[in-house]
């Protein structure tokens, strides 16, 4: 066992005084032995599971095979419960509750007996919230990213539970969508345990995390249902009683070179621009500089690696079956910081060199990639006083340069009340311009849901359409949307010199 005096633990249970009877007294009434107190290392399982948030929805049974873990490593687990955030299900979004939730977990680890933390995450928000708060307390941490669920199976096709649901409208409009149709298409989208399937924002988190080196190689991409997700979080529960001992804290491996990885390795999968916003929450946490012209200088001329939706046709099922996030961190080789350190103790480049590619349809070399430069770019104009940037690997070429007439709403009531209206004086050269949507505020920026395209534009066969959000408040939205990709995001707010944006 380690020394009593390096445990932050021993504070609360190491003395033989009244405080120290008074803490471990109540904590024996769950049944726990005496050796639990006497210098383990105590574990907390930070759980983002809730029955409201349905990608969480198996973070509960989790939990219990990651204490098994800690256990057989001679730790003492112990699971707290915060603030979860269905993406699907919350109004009006989980953006206004992500820095509530990191404060939660702050708050939580920082108030009670705990030597190292074990972060459950998976729907989107949770991820970065949850890392935004361990950060702020700086205890040796790991993440164990849900996972995805199974690939939706919809009368003989693949479809995404992040994606199938642009299309919804069209098909009712187009295709005579009828009602039981819908239901069908509804529970073949999300067959399984998991978050959505695509490289959403969820997939993009739990890449995110592996690419900063928090939780064991591979983890990312693992089915929620796999069984080897069950073997990564058991292990997981083992390593970070191990972390604990060689005090790996989270201030020293997430380095800049680290973030600098995340940013390479987001433009290659074709991961969500709202990395962008969460990236630089948990860099501010931790105390590394972060700006937004690091994201186009480090990413913008990065190679798409990864034929996913919404930038390519393929699932995270798939992506798994490849090779995995693994693959992809092997083939960039020098374009990342290949020795930055990781929970386990080993170089990004250690954990990987032995990666292979199993299906070039889904992961592409570098020397053929699928795209050659498909990184998140930063845009400076007069539109957007702050900056913007846009994901070009899920754009189709017309929309890089476009120059139509705005159709302004007001608001999302507006907009619903007028987008299919016969009589609205739209076609497919014009802009759409949303105001006032933003993460201050009704209605924050929704994740599901969110701008259709006009029904008489659907009706003309019309995919693509640009779209634009703009707010007063620290970020705004643009993007160009097809069926199901939003391909732009404005980012948070930087002093950035203003010209022509395009």
């Amino acid at each position: 066992m380690m020394d009593k005096k390096k445990l932050r633990s021993q504070e609360w249970f190491g003395g033989n005084d009244k405080m120290g009877f008074v803490h471990r007294s109540w904590l024996r009434n769950q049944g726990y032995p005496d050796d639990h107190f006497r210098g383990r290392p105590v574990i907390g399982i930070c759980n983002t599971w809730s029955e409201l948030t349905p990608c969480n929805g198996h973070l509960r049974d989790f939990a219990e095979i990651v204490k098994k873990g800690v256990l057989e490593a001679g730790g003492f687990p112990l699971e707290f419960p915060v603030t979860s955030m269905g993406e699907t299900i919350m109004r009006p979004t989980t953006m206004l509750f992500r820095n509530l939730v990191s404060m939660d977990v702050e708050e939580s680890i920082r108030a009670n007996p705990l030597d190292g933390v074990v972060l459950l995450t998976g729907c989107d928000k949770t991820t970065p919230s949850t890392l935004m708060g361990a950060c702020s307390v700086d205890l040796p941490t790991l993440v164990v990213p849900g996972g995805p669920m199974l690939n939706g199976r919809f009368r003989g096709d693949c479809i995404g539970s992040g994606s199938f649901n642009w299309m919804i409208k069209t098909k009712q409009k187009t295709e005579g969508f009828s009602a039981e149709d819908l239901l069908e298409a509804e529970i073949c989208a999300a067959r399984s345990s998991g978050h959505c399937n695509t490289m959403g924002t969820a997939s993009t988190m739990a890449t995110m995390v592996e690419a900063l080196g928090l939780t064991l190689p591979g983890a990312s991409a693992i089915p929620a249902v796999d069984s080897r997700k069950k073997v990564m979080a058991q292990l997981s529960g083992r390593r970070i009683v191990a972390m604990v001992k060689e005090d790996l804290r989270l201030s020293k491996i997430l380095t800049r070179q680290a973030f600098e990885n995340a940013i390479v390795v987001n433009a290659a999968v074709g991961g969500s621009t709202n990395q962008v916003i969460h990236l630089t929450a948990i860099a501010g946490r931790i105390g590394v500089e972060l700006r937004l012209d690091d994201f186009d200088k480090i990413g913008s001329k990065i190679p798409l690696l990864v034929n996913l939706m919404p930038s390519g046709k393929f699932l995270m099922e798939d992506f798994f079956y490849a090779g995995g996030l693994s693959v992809v961190l092997k083939e960039l080789g020098d374009r990342l910081h290949q020795n930055v350190i990781t929970v386990n103790g080993k170089t990004l480049q250690e954990n990987n060199e032995r990666a292979a590619c199993y299906n070039r349809e889904v992961i592409a070399t570098i020397d053929k990639p699928f795209k050659p430069e498909a990184g998140i770019a930063v845009l400076k104009g007069n539109l957007c006083e702050n900056g913007a940037v846009i994901k070009p690997s899920a754009a189709t070429p017309a929309l890089m340069k476009h120059r139509g007439r705005a159709v302004v709403f007001e608001s999302m009531e507006d907009y619903h009340e007028r987008i299919d209206d016969p009589n609205l004086d739209i076609d497919e050269s014009c802009v759409i311009v949303l105001k006032g949507v933003g993460p201050k505020g009704y209605p924050g920026m929704p994740e599901v849901g969110n701008v259709d395209l006009p029904e008489k534009l659907i009706l003309k066969g019309v995919k693509d359409i640009h779209w634009r959000k703009k707010c007063c408040g620290s970020l705004a939205k643009s993007a160009c949307r097809r069926q199901w990709a939003s391909s732009v995001i404005l980012s948070p707010s930087r002093s950035l010199p203003t010209a022509g944006l395009s």
